[in-house]
């Protein structure tokens, strides 16, 4: 019966990223919306920044609600995870220093992808009975689109997603630990276990409040320390992007046949670390407070920006400034940490171990506020809620002892079927959220409304 099931799961993943369905599908529709947007995410930059720093002028007494900062972290927390490290790893493994390129591009075109998702979900959201909103893709596929059944098998795929990522996440650690301090593998996953049950079954915007203070501490850690990393090899940082694009664009790939191998493991990378167009970010999308829909839409394509061209050009950075001979033969967590000790001596091997605990916890947390609305979709109340997190931390416990490839194939499945289902929601739905964009540049935007006053003076 498992084997049955194992080549049903394969057979799935072999369409979806065997035959790259998933990867055309999302640049397709990338590409389409980053043109109907009008460049969206260059054009109103600027914008993103304004409205991420600007005080949530209208958060309501209710304390189960949260601020759009909140639910970027908790969106930012998600994409800030394993991908951003053990992703661009397996990336730069598979294809090479071009494949950093391509996730690039992933990120430029995502990013309207982004926004037309988490403006539907803020359109479409609802009251939660525990206070507070709730809402996502199920939501406007029932109510946009009257496609309840959608919405139920789109909650189900995400659930079945994030129950694998939790394995995923707790390997990574339990891993990057044993690497740095002999740790056994039981002792670390009983500790994140541990510290998430605190969490998750606490207030249900403790999620939240832990996100928002430990997302913009850990991020800036990781930078701060790229930045040295890269001012002291400055000189190489011309070779280094020499690399990106040669390898991107080679001759060499080319006529190798290996140029489709670097192109689709930097856009599939890129996907995963980033979100864009899966469906997941717009989860905690439309949990947020705001005064309009565009401006969280804007705040979570500011969230792919910061996954993709900040975070995992900066492990990038630290693999491709390291000396070959010190990662050679090296996969997984074991590269970026040897290419870590090659710039920063044993210190850089415990950084990035404490580092990829940091960033796997915040994953979990915020994967397991995503589940919380799609669970209520499918059945209402506490029972099913908390069984789901059992479910959860203990495929955290059983993922941080040892690896089990068939939950991980089931986690690309769900994460393929989510992306589907979402993508042919929000295609027919863009224009909602294009009128929602509209609206805001017209009569929402500060430097609209000065224009505007001087017009009638």
């Amino acid at each position: 019966m498992l084997n049955y099931l194992e080549n049903i799961v394969n057979f799935v993943n072999g369409i979806f990223w065997g035959k790259n369905l998933l990867a055309v599908m999302l640049l397709s529709t990338g590409l389409y919306f980053t043109i109907r947007t009008k460049f969206m995410p260059v054009r109103l930059f600027k914008e993103m920044i304004r409205i991420i720093l600007e005080k949530n002028e209208n958060k309501s007494e209710d304390e189960n609600t949260i601020s759009s900062f909140q639910a970027f972290c908790i969106s930012t927390a998600s994409r800030i995870g394993a991908g951003n490290l053990a992703g661009v790893v397996a990336a730069i493994s598979i294809g090479g220093p071009g494949a950093v390129f391509w996730m690039w591009v992933v990120a430029l075109v995502g990013a309207s992808s982004a926004f037309i998702e988490s403006t539907l979900a803020q359109i479409y959201k609802e009251k939660d009975p525990e206070g507070g909103y709730r809402g996502g893709p199920a939501y406007f596929m029932e109510k946009a689109l009257k496609k309840r059944w959608m919405g139920i098998l789109f909650a189900i795929s995400g659930l079945i997603c994030w129950a694998g990522i939790s394995q995923i996440v707790s390997n990574s650690v339990t891993e990057s630990f044993e690497n740095a301090f002999n740790i056994p593998r039981i002792y670390t996953v009983s500790v994140l276990v541990i510290a998430a049950t605190i969490i998750i079954f606490g207030k249900s915007n403790k999620t939240a409040k832990v996100l928002d203070k430990l997302v913009p501490i850990m991020a800036s850690a990781y930078a701060l320390v790229v930045v040295f990393i890269i001012i002291t090899n400055i000189n190489l940082i011309p070779t280094v992007f020499a690399s990106i694009f040669s390898n991107a664009f080679g001759v060499q790939q080319v006529v190798g046949g290996g140029l489709g191998v670097v192109i689709m493991a930097g856009i599939k990378r890129g996907l995963f670390s980033n979100e864009a167009g899966s469906g997941s970010a717009p989860c905690a999308a439309a949990a947020a407070e705001v005064s309009h829909p565009a401006k969280q839409g804007l705040i979570q394509s500011l969230g792919v920006f910061i996954d993709t061209l900040v975070i995992c050009s900066a492990t990038a950075f630290v693999i491709l400034l390291a000396d070959k001979t010190a990662i050679q033969g090296k996969t997984g967590m074991t590269l970026l940490q040897s290419a870590m000790r090659y710039h920063l001596g044993e210190f850089g091997v415990i950084f990035i171990a404490i580092v990829l605990l940091l960033f796997a916890f915040s994953t979990f947390l915020g994967i397991l506020f995503y589940a919380k609305s799609n669970v209520a979709f499918i059945i209402e109340g506490k029972f099913a809620q908390n069984l789901y997190k059992i479910f959860a931390l203990s495929m955290m416990f059983v993922g941080g002892l040892s690896q089990y490839l068939f939950v991980w194939a089931l986690a690309d499945m769900g994460v393929g079927l989510m992306t589907v289902l979402n993508l042919f929601a929000i295609i027919p739905l863009g224009k909602i959220a294009l009128d929602s964009l509209a609206d805001y540049e017209e009569n929402h935007m500060p430097s609209k409304k000065r224009s505007t006053k001087i017009e009638k003076i």
